[in-house]
Order: structure tokens, then sequence, then C-alpha cells
């Protein structure tokens, strides 16, 4: 099934193209085949479409644009079973045999159960979690050690940090104990990791204030209320007070109920924000919090002496339960 070097071969790839540079010409792919296209090809979906809108290239630039984000290491293999995948064929997991990896423990999987997350322990080693850690520090241009280097206004006001693709995050997606564990949950193995970009919250001060993102769920809360998973890998400790990813435990299990007491007119965010608490999850270095993406989520204020240092990352079956209609 492999291709020449001057095309990808996915029917699914135009497609999705011609919907974003001429729209109206073709039907829109489904959002989960649309999810499993761009992460296979190893791509972050805003950068993407802000190529796309802003560049308006033609399909073989588009498609030589994807190989150069990938520094031209998409490998056959791994195309072939992006195709296998989008042709509804049965794919194993993209790291291979995950079977014999150590994944969750029942007291685990019990604790997802009641709360709707979990924290993987040492979903990644110490040693790969410094090497992501000090790469969002030399991205930045700044050090660990020098707390006037922790602000700067080229970042904006924002915990945000678009570094994508170095090899040190890029190793960490492909950890057999992450992908194990997402099996778990899913009940599945065919599995795609999104190429989600990295955060850095440091301590707040006077001309810092905490900027959020607050309370709030990245999912629609029109049902049916279907099943996805949302994760954060902590690249160095993080205390509770620390800008810890912070969720109300439990909330998967009572959403739909509580909805029916948003007062009408009132926006359901400014609601929960208004009327629900949020618990900070503190964690060690290379350990990673799973979330139900039913729980209402944040960040927290950064009180402590020391900056939040993450990697966000989630992975999705090739096809899966979605709902169209979106509400927030």
């Amino acid at each position: 099934m492999s291709e020449t070097a001057e095309s990808l071969g996915i029917e699914e790839l135009r497609t999705y193209w011609a919907c974003q540079c001429a729209p109206g010409s073709v039907a829109a792919l489904p959002r989960d085949i649309e999810k499993t296209l761009l992460a296979g090809l190893r791509l972050n979906v805003l950068e993407t479409l802000r190529y796309l809108h802003h560049e308006k290239p033609s399909y073989e630039q588009f498609e030589a644009w994807i190989r150069e984000r990938n520094r031209g290491e998409l490998k056959d293999v791994e195309l072939d079973r992006l195709r296998y995948a989008l042709a509804g064929e049965s794919v194993g997991a993209e790291v291979g045999h995950i079977g014999d990896v150590d994944g969750l423990s029942a007291d685990d999987l019990a604790h997802w159960d009641e709360h709707g997350y979990v924290i993987l322990r040492n979903a990644i080693d110490r040693k790969a979690a410094e090497a992501a850690e000090a790469a969002v520090y030399d991205f930045l241009g700044m050090s660990r050690d020098d707390p006037e280097s922790w602000y700067r206004e080229s970042l904006g006001h924002s915990i945000w940090v678009p570094l994508l693709r170095h090899p040190a995050l890029v190793a960490n997606r492909r950890a057999p104990r992450i992908h194990k564990a997402h099996a778990q949950l899913w009940g599945r193995e065919d599995l795609w990791v999104t190429i989600d970009q990295v955060g850095f919250n440091p301590p707040e001060r006077d001309n810092w204030p905490f900027p959020g993102p607050h309370l709030h769920w990245d999912a629609t809360l029109a049902e049916p209320h279907c099943f996805e998973l949302q994760g954060i890998l902590y690249l160095a400790d993080v205390a509770e007070d620390q800008g810890a990813f912070s969720c109300v435990p439990g909330f998967h299990r009572t959403l739909k109920e509580w909805l029916k007491t948003v007062p009408a007119g009132v926006n359901v965010h400014d609601y929960a924000r208004n009327t629900l608490t949020m618990k900070p999850i503190a964690a060690k270095r290379g350990d990673m919090i799973i979330w139900h993406h039913h729980l209402p989520h944040g960040s927290s204020p950064n009180r402590a002496q020391q900056p939040r240092v993450v990697q966000y990352m989630s992975l999705w079956p090739t096809r899966f339960a979605y709902t169209e209609e979106w509400l927030s």
C-alpha cells in the first residue's frame, strides 16, 4: 500500500483540504475521521487550520507542508496503519504490542469509575520528563533557576506554549504506559494521539495574575453525553498550590441532572463557576492525569515558588460516538 514521496495517497486528506479551502465543494468528513486523519499525520489542529485558511495552498502544496512539518519522517508503516484504519480495517496500538505493559491497576480503575479521573503514576520515566521540561524552558528562552526569566512579554498573558514537535515531546507521545492506560479506559487499542502544545504556568505576581483557563468544559453539553478522554502530563512535580490541574470529581455521573438545575437564561459556564468547587490534583514529575471530558476542569493560580510545566495529550480511537450539536 506504500505511496511515492509525491503523494500521501489518502483520499480523506484531499476531502479535508477541499472543505477548508473550498467550503461547500464537498461534504465534510465525520468529526471522528477528521481527528484520526490529523493525528495520524501528526498534525496540530489549530496550526493546520491557520495554514490552510491563511495560505490557501494547492493540494500538492498541502501535502508538501505536511511532510515538512514531520521533517520528512512519516514512515510507510505509519501511513499504512492510517490508511487501513480509515478504510475500516482493524489496527493495533501505534506503539506495538501492549498486552504485557503495566497500565492502570484495579484500584486505579475503581477510582476512575467513582471520580472520573485517574493519575497514571510514572506514565513516563523521570529522565524523559526532565528532557521535555528542559525543552520547554529552552523554547521559551528561560532558565529553571532564574525566576526573573519566567515572565516574558513575548508570551502574552497565557499559560499556553506553542511547542509541538520537539523530540522529547514526540517520545512522550509514544510512551507504552500512556497507550496502555488509554486502551484500558477506551476498551480498544486502535488509538491516535493528539499533537498538542505544552503549558507553562509561573507563580503569580503583581504584574502577572493567573490568566486561566478557569472552570470550563471542552465538550458539548448537548445530549447524548458521549465518552471521551483528556489528559495532562506533569513534566515536573506539581503541588496543589502550584497551578495544579483542577476538576470537580465525580461530576461525569451527575452532569445530566445538574444541567436541569441551571436557571433559565443563565450561562451554564457562569453558573458552574459560581456554584461548583474544583479540586486541585497534585502529582509527581512523569505522572499523567487522565479525565472524563464531562468533568468541569481548569488550571488554578500558582501560589508556590516554581512554575507548573506540563504537556497536553489526548488519545482517541479511529471511530467513536460523538454529539453533533454544540451546546455550551
